[in-house]
């Protein structure tokens, strides 16, 4: 009987280019968020992975919260796979199939899945629609391990979700605290040439400045709201050069950033601005408390806008998006992954940390431990994710395709 590491390195060798086409009829089926009209995408999804064999739970969410999440319509799906008796530990990959808009600035169509060189370029061939074919094609390649006589036992689950963009909280963490699944660990979608086991926070906030209108012949009538939002802004940006001093002891991530993403204000060329609103992004190293963030944010805010006199100053809360830390048990996902990524790529697999914030936290909240990997290169910049001429190499699809089919048949190795 053939060993299960010869049968998995054999099934996805003769099965590359079905994975590189499920890829582009992903990447080619438009699923932007905003605005989240997804459930289409999911939909085609679906019936791409019925017709690889594979059973397709349909999960829609309900659309009062799906409108609350900023979206037009969201469908989870869901994929379970049992090996053996089941006894075995139950192990989830999650991709999302939500989409940035592309953008300007592209020499390829952004939905035409176009391969130059053996690089495909599109809008979420690497973040993360890769990563459907990754797990998808990964759970082949065991299915047909275990039909050549491989002992496993425990579950795989694919969670493929569609809110990433705005947060998540209709995607895993609906799954999750629905009980539609409860798996023991989770894989996320990531990059083939690292592990990463830590990432940042985020905290958006938006402040509204509210002054009073007047003529522009009397400004003195008025108060001057953009006046007064320049102000916090100014001191905003001198609050953040202080950041540069901390810095996160995670490989991979430096400090705590803040950027004023969003900013809108005015009434017309000839009137006193009566009100000014601006959005803030302020990225959460893993060793911050992030309630302390917001709490210390929001007062410094408060206090910059004292000191303008008739001006207040709301500060409403966006998005919280906790880091994601280490929890017992990640160890063993990190171990399997390094071994066979190791090997496979030719070079070590280490362990880091991103800057960025992702799906993989809600699992980590949930108590399961979680690690980011699948397709791609060794960073986001490299992707160009969330840029123009968004970009995979396949190479690197199918290598982490079959180190996440390995790492799967050590976890659910018969003991």
């Amino acid at each position: 009987m053939p060993s299960p590491a010869t049968v998995i390195h054999e099934f996805l060798a003769a099965h590359r280019a079905d994975a590189e086409r499920f890829l582009a009829a992903l990447v080619k089926f438009p699923s932007d968020n905003p605005p989240g009209d997804c459930a289409p995408h999911a939909e085609h999804a679906a019936t791409l992975l019925e017709a690889m064999g594979l059973a397709v739970e349909r999960h829609p969410v309900p659309a009062e919260a799906v409108k609350a999440n900023g979206m037009v319509s969201c469908v989870n799906l869901v994929v379970r796979a049992k090996f053996g008796g089941g006894d075995g530990p139950a192990i989830a990959l999650n991709a999302h199939g939500d989409v940035v808009p592309p953008g300007q600035g592209w020499t390829a169509d952004p939905y035409g899945a176009e391969v130059r060189h053996g690089v495909m370029y599109g809008r979420g061939v690497a973040v993360s629609k890769s990563d459907f074919a990754t797990y998808a094609f990964a759970l082949r390649a065991l299915e047909a391990a275990a039909a050549a006589g491989a002992r496993l036992d425990g579950t795989v689950e694919l969670h493929f979700t569609y809110d990433e963009e705005v947060g998540g909280a209709i995607g895993p963490v609906w799954l999750l605290r629905r009980g539609i699944s409860r798996p023991d660990f989770a894989i996320s979608a990531g990059f083939s040439h690292g592990i990463a086991t830590a990432h940042n926070g985020c905290l958006h906030l938006e402040v509204e400045v509210t002054g009073r209108s007047g003529h522009a012949a009397e400004p003195e009538q008025g108060i001057d709201a953009l006046e007064a939002a320049n102000g916090i802004l100014a001191d905003l940006y001198t609050l953040r050069r202080t950041y540069a001093a901390v810095r996160s002891a995670t490989p991979g991530i430096g400090s705590p950033t803040l950027v004023v993403g969003l900013i809108h204000g005015g009434i017309n060329t000839n009137v006193v601005p009566d009100k000014v609103t601006f959005r803030i992004d302020r990225r959460i190293i893993p060793e911050e408390v992030p309630a302390e963030v917001e709490a210390t944010l929001t007062r410094r805010i408060c206090e910059s806008g004292a000191k303008w006199p008739g001006v207040i100053v709301k500060v409403t809360r966006i998005l919280l998006a906790m880091p994601l830390v280490p929890i017992p048990g990640q160890e063993r996902l990190v171990a399997v992954i390094t071994r066979h990524g190791s090997a496979l790529a030719g070079e070590p697999l280490r362990p880091h940390g991103v800057p960025i914030y992702t799906d993989a936290r809600h699992y980590t909240a949930a108590g399961i431990p979680t690690v980011l990997y699948g397709a791609g290169p060794r960073t986001l910049v490299e992707a160009n994710g969330h840029r123009a001429d968004e970009k995979l190499a396949l190479d690197d699809l199918h290598l982490a395709t079959e180190v996440v089919a390995l790492a799967l048949a050590d976890l659910l190795a018969a003991r």
